[in-house]
């Protein structure tokens, strides 16, 4: 069977047993989404790339630990979202910079709106009405899956107002789906 015939986790088995066609395909079928993903996080083309180059690595070398309990695309998002956060907080120590002065994005994109219409109109409709903030918080920490402190960090926000902003969107999305 050809490499582009193989879903990404079939690819990711390859890429572990150190099959180059395997990775160049994943790259080439992944990349372009990955990025996307970032930029929309970080307007800072250059450490977008940097994060990019690192999560690949990190796929080439680690890729014997996915397991097939999830997907392929979400094991690397969070590979990535760990590398961007950990790549803001080194910025944010050597530039000594207020983290309000970091180059995130906070617009929204064609995946939400694609994330929206899949998981069901009801939900959808509830996402699309959150205020914006809210909605950001709510997208790091649920369907990222990133921590409170990582949330923080990437939004620039005081943990504290993840929280309580985390909070208002649960309670605003209950409200709206009850």
């Amino acid at each position: 069977m050809k490499v582009t015939e193989l879903d990404d986790e079939q690819l990711l088995r390859r890429v572990a047993r150190a099959d180059r066609a395997a990775f160049d395909e994943l790259y080439r079928r992944t990349s372009p989404w990955l990025a996307v993903r970032l930029r929309r996080r970080c307007s800072d083309d250059g450490m977008v790339a940097e994060i990019l180059q690192d999560t690949y690595l990190s796929v080439w070398r680690a890729a014997g630990t996915f397991t097939a309990d999830g997907s392929g695309a979400g094991w690397l998002w969070t590979i990535a979202s760990h590398r961007l956060v950990d790549a803001m907080r080194k910025r944010a120590r050597h530039r000594e910079t207020p983290s309000e002065e970091l180059p995130v994005r906070s617009t929204p994109a064609a995946e939400d709106e694609a994330l929206a219409g899949s998981i069901g109109d009801e939900v959808g409709v509830a996402l699309s009405r959150l205020a914006p903030e809210l909605r950001e918080v709510l997208h790091a920490m649920v369907l990222d899956g990133l921590t409170v402190r990582e949330t923080s960090i990437l939004l620039g926000l005081p943990e504290g107002t993840v929280k309580s902003r985390a909070r208002r969107a649960r309670s605003v999305m209950r409200e709206a789906l009850s």
